[in-house]
């Protein structure tokens, strides 16, 4: 069994589940959360939700599952070596994407525009909405009853506004509290997978190329490192060792700044870490500026490329056509949603109509979504 450190969260210190159940008897409760994270309807749609690249457009982009898995792995490596709690970073990890729309960015700014008057969407505050009401699967409780902590982790930012409508899952937004160290290194490995592994998709795509990234000194470094130890590689192998050095030199950083960081503070407790000023586990300065390059570089040479763009243009039509639709006439959609509409706006008026509505997009997979669009508006689809 792993050896935890002091300040580590612990099975024998959470702050426990919104429903109380008897301890597991094989198994830890973080261990549980995972288990039951990835057992859910939500989790396993993330395989056709877009990343950057729609689904279809090609079998070795990442999908939301994909990136749910590799920010996983990093972030178990890194708890390991910092003596922090693997199952409940894990168990993060594999949740924290679970409330994303379909099309990826470009269908959640589309779902918060359709949103605007009714409180807005986020998919932070859906994914804490989906294991905490969405799922559907158990007989005493409504969604996942995950540990506080697990909660606590995917809920990585949120307005004051909203965080007082959140009740104790929200209360260190109110208290400018810390979270948990596994929330806090999570954090960051979804950063490091997702700057990593868009660098390798955009490569794959062709809408960037090698020679532009060199522009950039954190991917310059590692291309120069392999192309003067393995001059002869083919250039997809040389893409791959280039990524998996891109990856490797981020957490070397993040776990010596933390253990920095933690010699510094001192923590006795969880305790003592929630109440830092800051959060503990962090990147160096220097690599906060490398990153800062590298995000500006995808955001202006893939992120905005005409093409992503234009698929991100038809999917703002998909979702906000499909709200408009369902919204205006909640008779379109299926049963079980119609129910929930019905249920929503007696206690919540057209907010807790809207609500429904965005839940039930939010949960669409890319292909659904579009198969739903055809369904609605295009009349050779009369069921």
């Amino acid at each position: 069994m792993q050896k935890l450190a002091a300040y580590a969260t612990n099975d024998s210190n959470t702050l426990g589940r919104r429903h109380y159940e008897e301890a597991p008897q094989c198994r830890g409760e973080f261990q549980r959360d995972r288990d039951r994270i990835i057992h859910s309807t939500a989790f396993r749609r993330l395989e056709y939700k877009t990343q950057v690249f729609v689904n279809h457009e090609g079998d070795h982009y990442r999908t939301r599952l994909t990136h749910s898995i590799e920010v996983a792995q990093i972030s178990r490596s890194i708890a390991r070596v910092m003596q922090l709690n693997e199952d409940l970073a894990e168990a993060i990890a594999l949740a924290h994407d679970l409330g994303h729309t379909p099309f990826g960015h470009a269908g959640q700014d589309a779902l918060n525009e359709c949103m605007q008057n009714f409180g807005g969407f986020e998919h932070n505050l859906q994914s804490l909405r989906v294991v905490d009401q969405l799922e559907d699967r158990y007989a005493d409780f409504r969604g996942l009853n995950l540990c506080f902590e697990t909660r606590e982790g995917i809920l990585k930012h949120c307005s004051l506004e909203n965080a007082r409508t959140l009740g104790d899952v929200a209360v260190r937004f109110i208290n400018k509290q810390q979270p948990s160290l596994e929330a806090q290194l999570t954090n960051l490995a979804d950063e490091i997978a997702y700057n990593s592994h868009d660098v390798d998709d955009g490569l794959r795509s062709g809408l960037i190329t090698m020679e532009s990234l060199c522009e950039i000194e954190l991917f310059r470094e590692q291309y120069d490192e392999v192309k003067q130890q393995h001059p002869g590689l083919s250039e997809r192998r040389t893409i791959h060792e280039i990524v998996r050095r891109l990856i490797n030199r981020q957490v070397l950083d993040l776990i010596q700044t933390g253990k920095d960081s933690l010699e510094q503070s001192n923590p006795a407790s969880l305790d003592d870490v929630r109440s830092q000023k800051q959060a503990t586990i962090r990147f160096s300065d220097e690599m906060v500026e490398k990153n800062r390059d590298l995000k500006r570089f995808l955001r202006q040479g893939l992120y905005r490329h005409f093409r992503v763009h234009r698929m991100s243009a038809k999917a703002h039509t998909i979702i906000s056509s499909l709200f408009e639709a369902f919204f205006s006439d909640t008779r379109l959609l299926p049963d079980e949603q119609q129910q929930n509409a019905a249920e929503l706006l007696q206690t919540e008026g057209d907010a807790g109509r809207a609500r429904a509505v965005a839940d039930y997009i939010a949960g669409m997979t890319d292909r659904y979504a579009i198969v739903e669009y055809e369904r609605i508006f295009n009349p050779s689809h009369l069921t």
